[in-house]
C-alpha cells in the first residue's frame, strides 16, 4: 500500500481528495496536514510515500515544503502538487523540485486516478528492477508523462483486435505467452505479439523473461497495475 500525505490548508478540499485515495486501489491516507509546519510533523512522524501538496499554505509557501523534502537524509517521499497556483514560476520551481506531477484546480477524479495510477505502476516496476537500460528508462518515463485524455491508435493497429488481447490479459489469472495469448484472442502469434509489443511500449502490459530449458527464454505478459481494472481503451500515445 502506498502510505499518502494530504497537505491542504482548506480542510473540505483535504476531505475530498482524501475521499479521492480512499477509492484507489493500492492506496491509502495515513495523515492529513493543513499547514507548512503540520506538514514537516507529520513527514517525519509517519514516514509517507507519497504527498499530495498544496502550494498555498498559511505559513510556509508549499515550495518551501518540497525544498526541505528534498534536503532530508534517507528515502524521501514522492510529492504530486495539487495547487490552484497556475503561474509559470511556481509550475518551474515545482519541476525543479522533482514532483512527480503537478494537478492544477479543480480537476476531476479522471485526472486524479489517471496520474496516481500511473505513478503506483512506475513505483511498483521500480521495485522490481535490479537495473535499467535505455529502453526500460523510456518506458518508464513513457508511461509517468503519457495521457489517456487523447488515446490515439499507431498506424495498423486494430481497435478490435486490441480489446481482444487486453479482454484476453484481464481475465488470465496470471501472465501469458505470445501462443497463449494468441490462441484465446483467434489471431496468429505475429499479430499476437505485434499488439503485445505495443502494449508493452505504452506500459499497459509488462513484459518478463521465464528462463527455463535450452535456448532462448520465453517472453510473458500480464497487465501492469495502471491497467488492471480499467476498461481496455486504445494504446496512448
Amino acid at each position: 500500500m502506498i502510505g499518502t500525505l494530504i497537505v491542504d490548508d482548506d480542510f473540505r478540499v483535504a476531505d475530498v481528495h482524501r475521499g479521492y485515495v480512499e477509492r484507489l486501489e493500492g492506496f491509502r491516507v495515513i495523515g492529513e496536514a493543513h499547514t507548512a509546519g503540520e506538514a514537516l510533523q507529520s513527514i517525519q512522524r509517519l514516514r509517507p510515500d507519497l504527498i499530495l501538496l498544496d502550494l498555498y499554505l498559511p505559513d510556509l509557501p508549499g515550495l518551501e515544503v518540497l525544498r526541505r523534502i528534498q534536503a532530508l537524509q534517507g528515502n524521501r517521499p514522492d510529492v504530486v502538487v495539487v495547487t490552484a497556483a497556475r503561474d509559470v514560476d511556481s509550475l518551474r520551481a515545482a519541476m525543479q523540485g522533482g514532483v512527480i506531477h503537478y494537478l492544477v484546480k479543480p480537476f476531476s477524479f479522471r485526472a486524479f486516478e489517471e496520474k496516481l495510477m500511473r505513478y503506483a505502476a512506475v513505483r511498483g516496476r521500480l521495485s522490481r528492477l535490479a537495473e535499467a537500460d535505455q529502453v526500460e528508462v523510456d518506458r518508464l518515463f513513457s508511461l509517468l508523462r503519457s495521457s489517456r485524455e487523447e488515446p490515439e491508435l499507431p498506424k495498423g493497429v486494430s481497435e478490435e483486435t486490441l480489446r481482444l488481447i487486453l479482454n484476453v490479459l484481464s481475465s488470465a489469472a496470471g501472465d501469458l505467452s505470445a501462443t497463449e495469448i494468441a490462441e484465446s484472442a483467434g489471431v496468429s502469434r505475429v499479430t499476437a505479439r505485434r499488439y503485445l509489443d505495443e502494449l508493452a511500449r505504452s506500459g499497459r502490459v509488462e513484459l518478463t523473461l521465464r528462463y527455463g530449458g535450452p535456448g532462448r527464454p520465453e517472453h510473458r505478459y500480464r497487465l501492469t497495475n495502471a491497467a488492471q481494472g480499467a476498461a481496455p481503451d486504445p494504446i496512448d500515445r
